[in-house]
């Protein structure tokens, strides 16, 4: 099958959703598929890619005539199906989406956030406008959660199915460790938190969850959290840390995955607390790699974690500083919890699930 996939972003940019894309196109190769990428991203050439580029300021990824020059790309290229990635508003993305209902080409559209009120506002007005609900499109959404709130907006009339965001299962597994060791046993127990530090993640309210759940574990139990990440709420992150003597607390700054996989060996719990993270990759990564993961029982998350079986869920900052605290505290919970996670794969985000229901979305769309 020609496949053609229409994002904002793209590598060599590096987010959620330019990283989960080009780890699609990288499988859908493998599997044989013709794959390309057109993007309003700028980079260096690369093969199959194509850049849309107007030179905006800040390298906005828009142009201001991308439906034509879409348009123009999707007649020479003629693919089976076209595949477009959106986040919140995605202008770029939706000029491929109208150039697909032009050239009467099946159209895929993954969302892959959260739809807060106002973008529901946002894509109620654009249906009055242009009446987008009758252009013929197969919505995917990444998570449960976030397709409720989609579903609200697009009605009965569109498709919106759920297929998971993608992970090498496989090569997040960690190999079985040894039984701890007298030293390891009375080590600080090592929680972890991966992501972006933007303000749209709360990540000054996740120093504070760490430290309402420090004044829950008795003083004699020692704790170490390690925060993996770069962005612009970092100085006001080591300001409080500094002003509160949170030295337990540490910010080393942006990890690869080589390394994630390095520290996740290492860690206890993780913690993902973000109340409208429409799927939560770097929470998958750790339930993968045999970490019992804390999260919002109303993010993406909660798809693949289970109340006391991948990790524990709360719905309120209290729930959540307590069910880290209760994993610190319990040894044999964590225990538990760990070698469940490494026992048993997160199949429906394994790469072949997901790779499966695209399938049948671009079947559904070519229908």
């Amino acid at each position: 099958m020609r496949i053609l996939h229409v994002s904002d972003c793209y590598l060599p940019r590096l987010g959620g959703i330019e990283v989960q894309v080009a780890d699609l196109v990288r499988v859908q190769r493998e599997a044989g598929h013709e794959v390309e990428v057109v993007t309003a991203t700028p980079g260096e050439a690369a093969p199959g890619v194509h850049r849309i580029v107007a030179g905006l300021p800040f390298e906005l990824p828009v142009h201001p005539r991308g439906t034509s020059r879409l348009l123009r790309l999707m007649a020479d290229r003629a693919p089976d199906v076209v595949h477009v990635h959106t986040g919140a508003v995605s202008p770029f993305a939706w000029m491929g989406v109208r150039a697909a209902m032009l050239a009467r080409l099946p159209a895929v559209v993954t969302v892959h956030s959260m739809w807060d009120p106002v973008t529901r506002g946002v894509y109620r007005a654009l249906q009055a406008a242009f009446g987008w609900r009758r252009w013929g499109l197969v919505v995917t959404a990444v998570s449960e959660a976030a397709a409720r709130p989609i579903r609200a907006v697009c009605g009965p009339g569109v498709p919106v199915r759920v297929v998971s965001n993608g992970l090498d299962v496989q090569a997040w597994r960690p190999a079985r460790p040894a039984e701890p060791t007298e030293d390891e046993a009375g080590r600080p127990v090592h929680i972890v938190a991966v992501g972006r530090l933007a303000p749209r993640k709360q990540p000054m309210r996740l120093l504070k969850l760490l430290e309402s759940a420090r004044g829950k574990v008795p003083p004699e139990i020692a704790m170490r959290a390690t925060i993996v990440g770069d962005g612009p709420a970092r100085g006001r992150m080591e300001r409080y840390l500094r002003s509160g003597r949170l030295d337990w607390i540490s910010l080393p700054g942006r990890f690869d995955r080589e390394r994630i996989k390095e520290l996740l060996a290492s860690a206890d719990v993780f913690v993902a607390p973000a109340p409208r993270e429409s799927f939560g990759l770097a929470a998958l990564e750790a339930r993968a790699a045999g970490v019992p993961v804390v999260a919002r029982a109303q993010s993406g998350v909660a798809d693949f974690v289970r109340p006391g079986k991948e990790g524990l869920l709360g719905r309120t900052f209290d729930e959540l500083a307590s069910a880290i605290a209760l994993l610190v505290r319990d040894a044999n919970l964590r225990r538990s919890i760990a070698e469940h996670n490494r026992e048993v794969e997160p199949v429906a985000c394994s790469w072949p699930a997901v790779l499966e229901g695209f399938d049948r979305c671009y079947e559904l769309a070519r229908r």
